[in-house]
């Protein structure tokens, strides 16, 4: 029986499926939890929660495990109680909170089937989670309940058409806020969800990824490709132009505050290739 799985997220909400051999991405749905709880007064905004009951009563429940992670983990017990009744009371199917560490591992063991040594980039709309991995085992981790809706807040411009923001500062932002594993690896794999269509969609240069063989990380770039890019995304690429030509325009909100992640990790790690992939947790969960 093909397994549904609905990963929750601060931002977006991913709707995959498992066949038995092979995840099938079926949608994405952009609700922007983390962004409306802040601006609701630190609480889950009614109409986000409605839209996403009535993504999952769009699906198929036979075999169907939602879960959820970042702002649902913040959640006062309250609201947290009042949130999962609703929630069941709507559907019919328990939600299930996860937690940063284990995010952290569904992610990574998708993501290292075949390379030997890398940093594994888990971003999200609120939080950050990395591990490093050699050999098949987690070495270290890291997790930070900061993501890239932590970034718009402070740099709204990000989603303008071009940003008037610098993007060394938003670095520096970023450098003063997160936890990095103090570790060197050359190899930082971008997963969680959404970088490989980011690189596919943004015009950012990418190429076949000559490390390893893996179907679900088929490419990559260089370091210094991936700076470069990243400064003519902020100041080159339209974003309204990419957003005219996407199924889901609403999703390129943050992507410029998740690109100066990625800077900020890679230059802690000495990452020297990026390889940007679509993997998610149910790679890990199925």
């Amino acid at each position: 029986m093909e397994k549904i799985v609905i990963e929750v997220g601060s931002t977006v909400t991913k709707v995959d499926s498992f066949d038995g051999e092979n995840i099938n991405h079926i949608k994405s749905v952009t609700i922007t939890f983390k962004k409306n709880y802040k601006e609701n007064g630190n609480k889950l905004k009614k109409e986000d929660i409605d839209k996403l009951i009535e993504t999952v009563n769009e699906t198929d429940k036979s075999n169907l495990f939602v879960c959820g992670t970042s702002i649902f983990r913040d959640l006062q017990d309250d609201e947290r109680e009042e949130f999962l009744d609703y929630f069941k009371s709507k559907t019919g199917l328990d939600f299930n909170i996860i937690s940063s560490e284990e995010e952290n591992i569904y992610t990574v063991k998708g993501s290292t089937k075949v390379v030997k040594e890398a940093l594994i980039f888990v971003g999200g709309g609120g939080s950050t989670e990395m591990s490093y991995v050699k050999d098949g085992k987690i070495q270290e981790m890291a997790n930070n309940n900061f993501g890239v809706m932590d970034v718009m807040h402070e740099f709204p411009d990000l989603s303008e058409d071009l940003a008037t923001s610098k993007l060394e500062d938003v670095m520096n932002y970023i450098r003063q806020r997160i936890q990095v594993p103090d570790i060197q690896t050359d190899i930082m794999i971008l997963a969680g969800g959404g970088h490989g269509l980011f690189a596919r969609e943004s015009g950012v240069r990418y190429e076949k990824n000559s490390l390893y063989e893996d179907k679900n990380e088929p490419i990559m770039m260089d370091i210094a490709t991936r700076i470069e890019d990243t400064k003519r995304y902020y100041t080159q690429i339209s974003m309204e132009e990419i957003k005219s030509r996407v199924e889901d325009p609403a999703w390129w909100f943050a992507t410029r505050a998740m690109c100066a992640f990625v800077l900020v990790v890679a230059e802690k790690i000495g990452a020297k290739y990026i390889v940007p992939t679509d993997i998610s947790m149910i790679y890990g969960i199925v």
